[in-house]
């Protein structure tokens, strides 16, 4: 009778607890946001591809199957991002108002409840101290998979990324996390960045949305060229890729454009492009800035950009007005 007792408590318990050894959970609630999405990516595979959450009467409930520590990136719909840091077996809490996103509260697992603290604590820094903080948080904890995040973060998705110094603290990570995939993933990707010169595109080849092959090396033979990051929900950058569509209109020839959508979807990405009429490769592997082509060239931001000039870089992170002007003036 005690054995049959104690089976009953337990199975209570792990319903109770809502989430079994194989799953991820997280629940949440958000004043001021009856209904809506979000959507949710990985930038360590935790989940394939983008997907969504959505909001009825304020609260959401999203549960995957995970077998590992990983990253989810969560994207409101003003576009801000909120990292939620995944294990097996565990359940998060979110809490908070729709319309101050920075001041979210995430509890459940200790990872998340760390970079809770840590935004809070950032929440009147400027931009420098938050890098000096970055590294500060690494120090005291080389094991924590919200390390990785941060140098991604605040590190390299800047408008100028510090590649040098983000290698060394990935680097100092890595004895403490060999087995992180986003921490390897971003050691591979700052290396070459680490270690290059700065005056030349780094190398890559890509597959635009109709198939056709795009490199490095067809833009470095190009007398000038741009590559520019953009997307629907961004009316500055649609309005610079008109600006660019009249100027590759009038360059005959000489100007070389490569864009990179960070639209989650494809179709979306594809309607836009036939409507504007583009007469240019346009890649968009559906995930935002975790894709494998605006990590390697470092673009931060959207809009974003890079100005060549016979293969040499001569330019980065322009304003829209600063980058059509020397286009114009090379061209």
């Amino acid at each position: 009778m005690k054995k049959f007792s104690l089976l009953i408590l337990l199975t209570l318990v792990l319903v109770a607890c809502g989430t079994d050894g194989h799953h991820f959970e997280v629940e949440g609630k958000l004043t001021n946001l009856n209904q809506g999405e979000f959507y949710v990516y990985s930038p360590d595979n935790v989940i394939e591809g983008t997907d969504t959450i959505k909001v009825q009467g304020g609260r959401f409930s999203y549960e995957i199957p995970c077998e590992k520590e990983g990253v989810l990136i969560v994207v409101f719909p003003n576009f801000s991002e909120q990292p939620i840091f995944a294990q097996s077996g565990k359940s998060v809490d979110i809490k908070g108002d729709a319309s101050h996103l920075k001041e979210l509260e995430i509890t459940g697992t200790d990872a998340n409840e760390l970079m809770t603290k840590f935004r809070h604590q950032i929440a009147n820094m400027t931009p420098p101290e938050i890098e000096k903080h970055v590294g500060l948080f690494i120090s005291d904890h080389l094991e924590s998979v919200v390390g990785p995040y941060l140098v991604d973060k605040f590190l390299l998705r800047k408008q100028q990324p510090d590649y040098k110094r983000a290698y060394r603290l990935l680097a100092s990570m890595q004895k403490e996390q060999p087995r992180n995939g986003y921490l390897n993933r971003l050691l591979a990707l700052c290396k070459p960045l680490a270690d290059a010169s700065g005056d030349r595109l780094p190398a890559f080849k890509a597959t635009d949305i109709n198939g056709k092959s795009v490199s490095s090396v067809s833009l470095s033979s190009a007398p000038v060229a741009v590559v520019y990051t953009w997307a629907t929900w961004s009316y500055e950058s649609t309005n610079l890729q008109q600006r660019l569509l009249d100027l590759h209109n009038r360059a005959e020839g000489k100007l070389q454009l490569l864009g990179i959508s960070l639209e989650p979807s494809l179709t979306t990405c594809k309607e836009e492009v036939s409507s504007q009429h583009l007469g240019w490769s346009v890649v968009c592997d559906e995930k935002l800035f975790e894709g494998m082509l605006v990590r390697k060239l470092g673009l931060t931001a959207v809009p974003d950009n890079i100005l060549l000039q016979r293969g040499r870089v001569v330019a980065r992170g322009l304003s829209a007005d600063d980058l059509i002007n020397r286009v114009e003036k090379l061209i």
